[in-house]
C-alpha cells in the first residue's frame, strides 16, 4: 500500500493510502437474475409487437410500389377529379395525415384494404414530382391477414362516410365479395357490409347485385345508372329472361362513349315494343295561298295564318267554325 504525508498539529506525518480494490466477479445468482430480467424485457417487447401486429395496431412505413391496389375488389369504381385534386394538394402541403390499411401478402408485398384515394394521390404526386423522399412512401396500419370481412367493412365504411357510393357500386362489391368466398352469399355480404343501412336500402342493393350479375361485363359506365332505372332494369330482366342477352348485344354493338349514351340504350330497352301493324303517322307540311292577302302554313300540331286578310273578324269567324266542328 502506498504511503503519503500530511500536515498535522504535530508536524508532517505519513499515512498509508488505500489502493483501489480489484473488482470481484458478481455472484452467479446475481448474474443469472440480470440475464433473466433482460430476456423477460425482450420477450415482453416481442409479445407486445406480436399483439400489435395481430390486432392491427402496428404502424409501418412502406414504399408506395409495394402496395397492391388490386388485393380487394374496390367499391369505388371512379374517383372524382376535383376531390382527387384537393387531396393531392392537401398531401403536398401537409403530408399524409391518415394511414392506409394493408395486409401482408405471401410474396412480400402488401394488399390494400382501405385508403385507395390516399395511395392514388401519393403515386400521382410521385410521378409528377419525382420526389421520392416526400411521396415515395406511405404510412400504413398492418392488419391481420385473415381479416378480409372486416377489411371489406372498413373500406365500405370509409367511402360511405366520405363519398357516397352508387347503388351499383354497392351491389357490385357485395357480389364480388361473395364470389371470391369472403361471404357465403351476396345476401350475407349485403347484411354484413351495410349493417347500419335500413332494410329497404339493403333490398335495393340486392337488386343491383342482380343487375351486376346479369349485365356487369357489358356495362361501361354502370356507376352512373340511377336508382330508378336500375330497379326497372332488374324488374324487366326478371320478367323477360332474354332481356339481359339482348341488352348485352346492344351495348356491345353500340359501344357507348359516355354514360349518357349508355343510359339511352338502357332506357330504350324498357320501351314497350310496337305491334307489327302499327305505323307512325307521317306529318305533311302545308303551304297554301288561299287568296290574295291570306296564306296558310303548317303541319300536324301547328298552323300559321299570314297576310293582310288576317283580321279580327276573320279570327272570330274561324274560332266559331272550329267550335262547331268539336
Amino acid at each position: 500500500m502506498a504511503k503519503r504525508k500530511r500536515l498535522s498539529a504535530f508536524g508532517m506525518v505519513s499515512e498509508e493510502q488505500p489502493q483501489p480494490a480489484t473488482p470481484q466477479p458478481a455472484p452467479p445468482v446475481a448474474r443469472v437474475a440480470a440475464d433473466a430480467a433482460t430476456r423477460a424485457a425482450l420477450d415482453a417487447l416481442a409479445d407486445e409487437m406480436r399483439m400489435a401486429r395481430d390486432t392491427g395496431r402496428l404502424l409501418v412505413d412502406l414504399p408506395v410500389a409495394a402496395v397492391d391496389m388490386g388485393h380487394l375488389h374496390r367499391d369505388r369504381m371512379q374517383m372524382d377529379v376535383e376531390d382527387m385534386a384537393a387531396l393531392k394538394a392537401s398531401i403536398a402541403a401537409r403530408g399524409q395525415q391518415t394511414p392506409i390499411e394493408v395486409v401482408a401478402q405471401t410474396d412480400g408485398r402488401y394488399g390494400l384494404i382501405s385508403g385507395a384515394r390516399r395511395l392514388t394521390a401519393l403515386r400521382a404526386l410521385l410521378n409528377e414530382t419525382g420526389d421520392d423522399a416526400r411521396f415515395g412512401r406511405v404510412r400504413a396500419l398492418l392488419r391481420p391477414f385473415d381479416s378480409a370481412p372486416e377489411a371489406y367493412l372498413a373500406m365500405v365504411e370509409e367511402n360511405e362516410i366520405r363519398a357516397d357510393l352508387s347503388f351499383y357500386e354497392r351491389g357490385r362489391l357485395a357480389y364480388e365479395a361473395a364470389r371470391i368466398g369472403v361471404f357465403d352469399s351476396p345476401a350475407a355480404a349485403v347484411k354484413a357490409l351495410f349493417v347500419h343501412a335500413p332494410a329497404p336500402k339493403r333490398s335495393k342493393i340486392l337488386n343491383f347485385v342482380t343487375l351486376h350479375q346479369a349485365l356487369g361485363p357489358a356495362l361501361r359506365f354502370p356507376e352512373a345508372i340511377p336508382e330508378k332505372l336500375g330497379l326497372a332494369l332488374v324488374r324487366g330482366i326478371e320478367q323477360d329472361q332474354k332481356l339481359a342477352a339482348r341488352l348485352a348485344q346492344s351495348l356491345q354493338a353500340a359501344c357507348p362513349s359516355d354514360a349518357t349514351e349508355e343510359r339511352a340504350i338502357l332506357d330504350a330497352a324498357l320501351m314497350p315494343p310496337k305491334s307489327a301493324g302499327e305505323r307512325k303517322p307521317v306529318s305533311t307540311d302545308i303551304s297554301l295561298n288561299i287568296k290574295p292577302g291570306l296564306q296558310i302554313k303548317g303541319r300536324a300540331g301547328k298552323v300559321v295564318l299570314t297576310g293582310a286578310e288576317v283580321t279580327d273578324d276573320l279570327l272570330s269567324e274561324l274560332a266559331q267554325w272550329l267550335k262547331t266542328r268539336g
